[in-house]
């Protein structure tokens, strides 16, 4: 990276939730200029007011998205924000677009899949992209039980059961978390996302269910980190779930006081691996 990169600004590839937001703030807090390409129907629109520079693009204009950064003379990227998977299905592409799906045809098409044929189309530009977590290490936890809860070891098999499954499920570039009950695995999380796998596991398994969420062996950790925070466990509390264990090293945790909290209360324990 040459020396006067920091001048040039950060750019980000915005998807939904506050990890933009923060991103964003970090960097102008740090004297940063910042350049914001939002996904339609993913990206809050309120971005802008954070932004030096800001543009919407939809899922597949590749092209639109490299011009926009390319000018405002930005080479850093970072891409933060969940993008929805379903919506991802009815991309419309611009010609860069086209030609990289394309490209991806009879190879799988699966998350990782796509994000590194991303990643390795805006490399092949001149930019950098930056691990989303450098940006806000604060959302990155030590490994051990984070809560007052500690899981039983009925719950501790499941751990380890669970996270065998999930590392499986992740190898064919499928999904990141898996919900299991008694060794029994209840709920595979696919194109629906996390928070639909942990309604539809908690459905299934009822009560005392653990979730487990991993990195994908071989993840590109510059895109697509897993993510939790106190809307998982919410969710996972109405369900009555009794631990939700994930790998400290590549998860960002959210809100992670308000998280604990209310984990504590739902006796649910909160484990990082």
């Amino acid at each position: 990276m040459r020396e006067d990169a920091r001048d040039e600004g950060i750019g980000i590839i915005a998807g939904s939730g506050q990890f933009p937001f923060l991103i964003a703030d970090s960097a102008r807090k740090a004297g940063e200029k910042v350049f914001i390409c939002g996904l339609y129907g993913n990206a809050d629109p309120a971005l802008r007011d954070r932004a030096d520079g800001f543009a919407m693009v939809r899922l597949g204009e590749l092209g639109k998205l490299i011009s926009f950064f390319k000018s405002h003379q930005v080479r850093r990227l970072c891409m933060a924000g969940a993008v929805s998977k379903p919506r991802a299905l009815d991309l419309l592409p611009d010609l860069r677009g086209a030609k990289l799906i394309f490209q991806l045809s009879g190879k799988g098409k699966g998350d990782d899949a796509i994000l590194r044929a991303v990643a390795d189309e805006l490399q092949s530009e001149g930019f950098c992209l930056l691990r989303p977590d450098s940006l806000a290490p604060t959302l990155r936890c030590a490994p051990g039980i984070l809560g007052k809860t500690r899981p039983d070891p009925e719950i501790a098999r499941d751990i380890e059961f669970g996270r065998g499954i999930a590392q499986s499920v992740g190898a064919l570039d499928i999904g990141q978390c898996v919900v299991v009950r008694a060794g029994i695995v209840v709920a595979v999380e696919a194109m629906e996302g996390t928070d639909a796998t942990l309604e539809r596991g908690g459905v299934l398994g009822g009560a005392g269910c653990t979730a487990v969420k991993v990195v994908k062996p071989g993840q590109d950790m510059r895109m697509d980190l897993p993510s939790i925070g106190a809307g998982t466990v919410e969710l996972m509390a109405r369900h009555k779930y009794a631990c939700l264990a994930f790998e400290a090293e590549g998860a960002l945790f959210f809100d992670r006081p308000a998280a604990l909290a209310l984990a504590d209360a739902h006796g649910i324990a909160v484990v990082a691996l």
